[in-house]
């Protein structure tokens, strides 16, 4: 199974709201299979992903698939939702 990559990655909220970036289509087809639920949604997801590992759809179709997923479960991480932080260096005084 090739690991198919996204031109861009997918980031979903997991847990109590910590990111997480699917990179492949190998990574967005673990993640919905193993999601609670069985909705129509992840179905269209999983077959999505299915289809783009056997080379039938490309892996930006799966892509488009899984970010409406993401979006109807309210897991899609927007590009603004996480601040960058900038890491300040302290210097020590003596």
């Amino acid at each position: 199974m090739l690991a198919k990559p996204f031109e861009k990655p997918v980031r979903v909220w997991v847990g109590l709201g910590f990111p997480r970036q699917l990179n492949t289509v190998v990574d967005a087809y673990q993640f919905v299979s193993e999601w609670c639920g069985n909705s129509p949604e992840q179905k269209a997801a999983i077959r999505a992903c299915r289809a783009a590992l056997t080379g039938d759809v490309d892996a930006e179709t799966a892509r488009g698939v899984l970010i409406a997923f993401a979006r109807k479960k309210d897991i899609l991480v927007e590009d603004e939702a996480i601040p960058l932080v900038k890491v300040a260096s302290h210097a020590s005084h003596v």
